[in-house]
């Protein structure tokens, strides 16, 4: 049996940008013959826009061979209120206690609510005597996983969600629950997998589509088949690329061929978010700085997310300067190596440009 997982989709509007990503996955998970598509929470941005997409969501969710189980997050937490009608192949999964059995499958989820870790252990307790080894056991979670690499430090890659906690887990509290896949939401960053002490999988898929400027890089799901590891499958969506270039003055020669050939290598898909820092010589490239900001927009027009931050300098007078090319040929005679010899030639250029001011 196969299975599709995805979470933190927040739609907010009909056919845009993150209700196509929607169709694509819907799509994806009809070409990979897969059985259940599970959706580890925040599927809607805000209760108010599942109310609105509830009519269309019904017509996606409907007819497509396969199970669509839903499971609220912290930002559609009362969107799947009892009785609420969201498609022919939905499974909503609004409480602990229900649970969604399929062929050799059994699957239960904890929805968002705003508790501590003492009430959260309580609710993973009364798994002990469900999650029996009849069935291959898996649990949609949605919330924040805090040790590993999922800390503090990184929680940006939550979303903006601020400092607050979002249903803190530690892996080791699974322990002995006899579970094997935990489909988790939340983690918007990247796809993550990790062990469970008893051998089974804890995987964020990340979202299928970049909701922030953090989430950068191509987008993934976990399609997996039940019983092998969780396996990430590569998407087309849109995503956010953050770009940091650096003109070199001895060796951008060409700065715009700089440019071009780095776009070359983005992704239709990729909205990128350019910061240019470094040096030039305007007399050599034949332009001011602001002339080659504005050549630069042209070749980045409808490629950037949004307009390019420029940070470059001319420094066409340091360059001619006699002491500056004495310094130069005095650091070429030197045995640094080049990373070495970059740095000490930046140091003296900002020394040189303050002396200027």
């Amino acid at each position: 049996m196969k299975i599709l997982h995805t979470a933190d989709i927040h739609l907010k509007e009909y056919e845009d940008e993150r209700w196509k990503a929607l169709q694509k996955l819907i799509e994806i998970g009809k070409k990979e013959k897969i059985e259940i598509f599970a959706i580890s929470g925040d599927l809607f941005d805000k209760d108010i826009d599942a109310e609105n997409l509830r009519g269309k969501i019904r017509e996606i969710f409907s007819n497509n061979g396969f199970k669509i189980v839903l499971m609220p997050g912290n930002h559609d937490s009362d969107s799947y209120k009892s009785g609420m009608y969201f498609g022919e192949d939905t499974v909503i999964l609004t409480d602990l206690k229900d649970r969604f059995e399929y062929k050799d499958v059994r699957i239960c989820g904890i929805p968002f609510e705003p508790i501590k870790r003492e009430e959260i252990l309580d609710k993973l307790h009364s798994l002990t005597n469900k999650f029996t080894p009849d069935k291959k056991n898996i649990l949609l979670y949605h919330g924040e996983l805090t040790d590993t690499s999922f800390s503090r430090k990184s929680r940006k890659d939550f979303g903006d969600e601020g400092e607050e906690r979002y249903m803190p887990v530690k892996l080791s509290y699974f322990k002995g629950l006899n579970i094997d896949y935990i489909l988790g939401g939340h983690f918007h960053s990247k796809f993550n997998i990790r062990r469970l002490e008893d051998g089974g999988y804890f995987v964020y898929p990340g979202s299928p589509i970049s909701i922030t400027k953090r989430e950068t890089g191509p987008r993934k799901v976990n399609i997996f088949e039940v019983g092998d590891p969780p396996k990430e499958y590569l998407l087309d969506t849109p995503y956010f690329e953050e770009v940091n270039l650096k003109f070199d003055p001895f060796k951008d020669k060409i700065p715009l061929k700089t440019i071009e050939e780095c776009f070359k290598g983005f992704k239709p898909q990729a909205k990128i978010i350019l910061t240019i820092k470094g040096y030039i010589n305007g007399k050599e490239i034949g332009m001011s700085e602001s002339e080659l900001a504005e050549e630069i927009k042209k070749i980045t027009l409808n490629r950037c997310f949004e307009p390019p931050k420029f940070e470059f300098k001319d420094i066409q007078t340091i360059l001619e300067d006699g002491l500056f090319k004495k310094f130069l040929n005095k650091l070429e005679q030197t045995n640094y190596n080049e990373e070495k010899k970059r740095q000490i030639c930046d140091t003296a250029i900002k020394a040189m440009i303050e002396t200027k001011l």
